[in-house]
Parts: structure tokens; C-alpha cells; sequence
């Protein structure tokens, strides 16, 4: 039996229930899901599959990430609620893809993984499966594992194996949709600069669960444990003189402004440090920040496209601000701090949020 598998979470639950109902059916699984955005939390969704599908057992086949096929496939039904008609052609484009690597690889029975997820109408992907078995002469097993408590054991079993559960169906608009009624900024959709993870996003929990990975093939126990704190995101931001030249600057990590413009001057210049005259501002010469956090950058320049991790960053604003609050006043990297005017644009966020941290077991 072939096995069209969407995530972790659901499938980890689903595969042990089809391999109780069918003991003498060998199961192959296939993770074909260019419906998810962005690339990174596809990929992310898949290292996890393949975890689970390796605990269990589970040979697994990956399809082409064809996010541009999907697109076409849904283009006019953009603003389609849950559960509309842009999930049902979404199920027809992963299920007949399903159904011709069924074909290729010689097995005549599919089912879906999504037939267990809480947020999709298991009416509507049996009409699915019907119609693409029947199209092109296969079986299909549809079982409701979810009826008796199902859904519960799922994610009591999904928290039970550390396994990654993701808080949106996976295609851009329902995300959309999610994060403005949860009235949460959509950091999934942002970009971090060349090498820089930040915190809370994609590129952090393929970090972690690549950890995950490690502690268990050298059997190493853990627990992931969540972590409540105040996220940050600069979404855009530049520094012009009074010359109206814009400038090389780098904004450190909770740098947060009230307004998206400000205007003012640094009214003295000490030590590497320019004090600005409005929103609390400081500006820092490279030099100085070379010299707090122990790098050796060139040029401000160099500073953006290879930047510091988060943690230097906030390592050399407590260096700055030697308080026991928490600093958000903006700081700003020059490569070199001169009194005048400056014109400074910004738009940042700051945002509660939660995260996963890796928790070893002594």
C-alpha cells in the first residue's frame, strides 16, 4: 500500500493504525506536499517524516517540490476559506500524483495520511480518492482513525516520539488567514539575512531537530521543553546623513522604534558611542563593536552580509546597558560615528512568542 504522507504528526499516528489494521499489507510512504510555503518549513516538515518513518520502519519515497504546479493548480481560489474548494484540488493534486507513483512503483492500493488531520473534511478526501482510484483502476483504504479519541492519542503520541508539530496546515494562505486572525506577524514568510538564524524561526527548528536527530541515534535521553519569551523582527531599515545619502548600518537585534521615521542628531560622539537626539537611539562605531564582541569586521558592509549571531548581538547591547532590564533601545553599527544630523527609517516588531529548546536528560 502506497502512502501519501503530509506531515509527521499525522502520519507517525496514522501508519501504526494502518499497520495494526493490515498486518499483512507491507506500507510504503510517499511525501509529495508542494502545497507548503515556505521552502524551508517543507524541508523541515520533511527531515521529520523521514525521523519517524525510519522509527517505524517505513521505506519512504519523495516526490518533486513542484510549487509553481501547485500555484496553477489553485490560482482563482486564493481567498477560498479552510477546508474550501482550494483544499479539495489541492487533495486531487497530491492524490493523483499518489496515484501515479503508485503505478510506477507497481502497488495498486493508496490512502492518505491526511484522512487523520483534525483541520481537513474526511468527506471530502474520500470523494477524492474515489475518484482518482477510480480513474486510474486502483484501490483506496479510507479509515477514520481520528473517532473514539483518536485525535487525542495522536498528539499524545506525537508529543510521547518529540516529534515537530507545526501550528498552520502549510500552504501561504492559510497561513495568511491563521496569523491574522491569531493577529501574529507572519515571520514564516520572512527572510533572515546570509547565515543568520534567528530566533523562533524555520531555520532554528531544522537546527534543533537535527539535534533531536543526534541525541537519538546516540541515545543520548531528552525532552523538548517550550520556552514562552518577547520575539523581534527588523523588517526594513536604513540610516541616511544630512546629505540625504544613505548609509552602511546594521540595526542590532531588538533595536525598536516607535515611529517608521525619525529625524535628529548625534548631539556628542564618546568613546565609539553616538547619542542620538530622539527615540533613545545609540549609535556604535565598528570599531567599538569589534572590540565588545571580539570580531574582526572590515567595514559595516561585510558586517550585513556576514552578520553575528543573535546571541553576540544581545551579548554586546548587555555589554552597553549594564542593567538588570531588558534593553530595547535601538542600536545602531556605523562604520564610523560622526556628529550631525541623520535621518533613520525603520519598521520592527516586537512580538510574544513561543519556542523549542533541547532539554538533556542527566
Amino acid at each position: 500500500m502506497l502512502v501519501h504522507i503530509c506531515c509527521s504528526v499525522d502520519s507517525h499516528f496514522f501508519l501504526q493504525k494502518l499497520q495494526l489494521q493490515f498486518p499483512n499489507e507491507p506500507l510504503i510512504g510517499f511525501f509529495y506536499d508542494p502545497n507548503i510555503h515556505p521552502y524551508s518549513e517543507y524541508q523541515l516538515r520533511l527531515l521529520d517524516v523521514q525521523r519517524s518513518c525510519q522509527k517505524l520502519g517505513i521505506p519512504l519515497h519523495v516526490g518533486d517540490y513542484d510549487y509553481e504546479g501547485w500555484l496553477n493548480a489553485v490560482r482563482g481560489l486564493e481567498q477560498e476559506p479552510e477546508k474550501g474548494k482550494r483544499c479539495n484540488v489541492c487533495f486531487d493534486n497530491r492524490l493523483e500524483t499518489t496515484a501515479l507513483k503508485a503505478l510506477d512503483i507497481g502497488e495498486k492500493t493508496i490512502t492518505t495520511t491526511l484522512l487523520t488531520s483534525p483541520k481537513k473534511s474526511i468527506e471530502s478526501l474520500q470523494k477524492s480518492l474515489l475518484e482518482i482510484v477510480k480513474k486510474y483502476d486502483l484501490n483506496m483504504v479510507a479509515p477514520d482513525f481520528r473517532k473514539g479519541g483518536g485525535t487525542n492519542e495522536q498528539f499524545s503520541m506525537a508529543k510521547e516520539a518529540n516529534l515537530y508539530h507545526q501550528d498552520y496546515c502549510g500552504c501561504l494562505f492559510a497561513l495568511h488567514v491563521q496569523r491574522d486572525q491569531q493577529h501574529r506577524l507572519q515571520d514564516e514568510l520572512s527572510s533572515p539575512m546570509p547565515f543568520h538564524i534567528l530566533p523562533s524561526s524555520i531555520e532554528e527548528r531544522i537546527a534543533l531537530y537535527k539535534e533531536v536527530i543526534t541525541c537519538e541515534q546516540q541515545q543520548i535521553p531528552f525532552r523538548l521543553v517550550r520556552e514562552k519569551f518577547l520575539n523581534y523582527r527588523l523588517q526594513r531599515a536604513w540610516v541616511k546623513t544630512n546629505t540625504k545619502e544613505v548609509i552602511p548600518s546594521y540595526f542590532l537585534f531588538y533595536s525598536h522604534f516607535k515611529k517608521e521615521l525619525i529625524k535628529g542628531k548625534v548631539e556628542y560622539v564618546s568613546e565609539g558611542k553616538g547619542y542620538f537626539s530622539k527615540e533613545e537611539v545609540l549609535f556604535l562605531s565598528l570599531e567599538l563593536f569589534n572590540t565588545l564582541t571580539q570580531n574582526t569586521y572590515q567595514n559595516v558592509k561585510e558586517m550585513l552580509v556576514y552578520p553575528p549571531s543573535v546571541e553576540v548581538e544581545i551579548m554586546c547591547r548587555k555589554a552597553l546597558f549594564d542593567s538588570f532590564l531588558f534593553s530595547s533601545s535601538p542600536i545602531i553599527v556605523l562604520d564610523k560615528v560622526d556628529l550631525g544630523h541623520y535621518e533613520i527609517y525603520a519598521i520592527s516588531k516586537t512580538y510574544q512568542d513561543i519556542r523549542e529548546n533541547l532539554a538533556l536528560i542527566r
